[in-house]
């Protein structure tokens, strides 16, 4: 072997071994696929051995090395978290006494919202003090200064970079110690077993949340895939790639992506159908990379839950949050609003949530003369629920919902953009409750009736998109006062010739998506039953078209910076 092959040679085995940021490992790369071809033979060599912890832990090894070319050595932080909840799921099963049980689970919470908090939030607070306090504070990222101390590497340490898929996971290792605390589950038997259902690759940095009492079990049983299961993953996958690369990207990149970057030199209806456009695009890259997810999951014989229903059919806003990221939904609703009381009434922690909202709000305006303005509207609020019976009542049984979804709202990032965004969810949700009981349409279902819910949920989604995507408050402020005092209805038929293909490319996603989940079924059903030879050319015929269509610049998937 000559030098240049030798050199050829190291390069290529860095390029697969080595974490390099600019080339994490994604669905979308060919890079994946051949890391999911070789995780397959080597699984084809363990995946009936008795010793199930012999298949998982093979699975988790991988997981680990997946998660290393996606975030570097940030796997340690996964490593952390895996490791601290083991141990304290254990101490919870094994204990007697109530009041370890107690401390343990707040320390399960404490801890993985604490590591949260300080990879996600830690640059807003350092400048929020900065602002208010007129002090210099920079960020210091302790864990980098650590390990250049102790190993004598050269890690950045006043940057902190956020882990990818930090919240799923973390989410993920909460809701275990929580239903091992409940009795909904027992402990996992090993450390192995455990790291391999917080590691899962599939799922791992972007969903669906895995409950542990859905997904442990299946670690224990033999490995089953039916030929209807093994079609219908391949058609997953394909239909996720079809869904992200084919029409996600290609309207990103061509076009939602250059109005959200400057709205006010695009006229008004270029801005509202970029809104609308950007409505699909979170739509088909989000459930694009669950719907591969799933299918790759299922043909190593694992099974991940459903965390998308056809949203955009949803008639309510209610109903929507029933069809979208149905994993965190259901997180949400069964480890944060019934515990503070759901619908019945106003506990405790509601008003320490309330509390931790109010004080973020301060901290995003930078004023601490809000403190005082909150603290007078809040007794006003109180005074007037102790004498007048229906307000308090009305603050009961509606103040944990806008709580879950403000809460909702900053998980994906503390900035008034999500703040507004939760809120207006969650106002949403709240005069639903109120309209259903007075609606004259509420119990009609003809077809003229259910297309005028849709279209009305639809819109109002979309509006609230502009505070998930916008950047800042000038992209909102710009994009609302073009689409309000700038629609330019005689440039219509230029901008439709303009963007011909990509306005073509969304017509195309809003009509699979809108067709009848009957129609659907039987493309899904007939895939399924068709020959190894047709699934096979199809499969061909799709990659091919999928990745011509790639652009130059590899979009991410959205929800990775979340």
């Amino acid at each position: 072997m000559d030098l240049l092959q030798q050199i050829e040679l190291k390069e290529l085995l860095r390029n697969i071994f080595l974490y390099d940021k600019t080339a994490p490992l994604i669905f979308t790369r060919f890079f994946f696929w051949a890391f999911f071809a070789f995780v397959l033979a080597g699984y084809s060599l363990v995946y009936k051995n008795k010793n199930r912890s012999v298949r998982a832990g093979y699975l988790f090894l991988v997981s680990l090395f997946f998660y290393y070319k996606s975030s570097g050595f940030f796997f340690f932080i996964l490593l952390f978290s895996t490791l601290t909840d083991f141990f304290i799921g254990k101490g919870i099963y094994k204990s007697k006494s109530d009041l370890i049980r107690k401390l343990l689970i707040a320390a399960s919470v404490v801890i993985n919202l604490t590591l949260l908090a300080y990879f996600k939030y830690a640059y807003f607070f350092v400048d929020s003090i900065n602002l208010m306090l007129g002090t210099d504070l920079h960020v210091i990222n302790h864990l980098a200064l650590w390990a250049n101390e102790a190993t004598g590497t050269h890690f950045e340490v006043n940057q902190i970079l956020l882990p990818v898929g930090i919240s799923f996971f973390t989410f993920q290792t909460i809701s275990y110690s929580v239903d091992v605390y409940r009795g909904e589950t027992k402990p996992v038997n090993n450390l192995i077993d455990f790291g391999f259902y917080v590691s899962f690759f599939p799922q791992l940095v972007a969903g669906p949340i895995v409950r542990a009492s859905g997904f442990v079990k299946q670690i224990y049983e033999d490995y089953r895939l039916s030929k209807e299961e093994f079609g219908w993953a391949i058609f997953i996958i394909l239909k996720g790639l079809i869904k992200k690369i084919f029409i996600g990207d290609y309207i990103a990149v061509n076009f939602v992506d250059r109005v959200f970057s400057d709205p006010v030199t695009h006229s008004g209806f270029e801005n509202l159908m970029a809104l609308f456009g950007y409505s699909l695009q979170v739509y088909v890259d989000f459930s694009g990379y669950t719907d591969i997810a799933i299918g790759v999951a299922l043909l190593m014989g694992y099974r991940l839950p459903q965390n998308f229903n056809s949203p955009y059919k949803a008639k309510s806003v209610a109903e929507f949050w029933k069809r979208w990221h149905m994993s965190l939904s259901s997180w949400l609703k069964d480890y944060l609003y019934i515990p503070i009381g759901g619908n019945r009434e106003g506990s405790v922690f509601s008003y320490i949530s309330l509390g931790v909202i109010l004080a973020i709000v301060v901290l995003l305006a930078g004023k601490l003369i809000l403190v005082p303005i909150f603290a007078i509207l809040v007794l006003l609020f109180a005074l007037l629920a102790h004498f007048v019976p229906n307000v308090k009542r009305h603050i009961n049984t509606n103040i944990n919902l806008m709580l879950t979804m403000l809460l909702g709202g900053l998980w994906h990032g503390a900035s008034w953009q999500f703040i507004i965004w939760g809120g207006l969810n969650g106002v949403g949700l709240v005069i639903y409750k109120f309209w259903r009981k007075i609606s004259p349409w509420e119990k009609r279902s003809n077809w003229l009736v259910n297309i005028w819910k849709i279209a009305i949920t639809f819109t109002f989604i979309t509006f609230t998109r502009v505070f998930f995507r916008s950047e800042s408050m000038d992209v909102v402020r710009g994009m609302l006062h073009q689409i309000g005092t700038d629609l330019n209805i005689a440039m219509i038929p230029e901008v439709l010739v303009a963007y011909k293909w990509v306005f073509l490319m969304m017509l195309f996603g809003f009509v699979t998506h809108w067709l009848s989940y009957d129609l659907k079924d039987r493309a899904k059903n007939w895939f399924i039953a068709s020959p190894m030879w047709v699934k096979a050319a199809i499969s061909a015929v799709v990659v091919i078209i999928v990745y011509q269509s790639v652009s130059a610049d590899m979009q991410p998937f959205i929800y990775f910076q979340f």
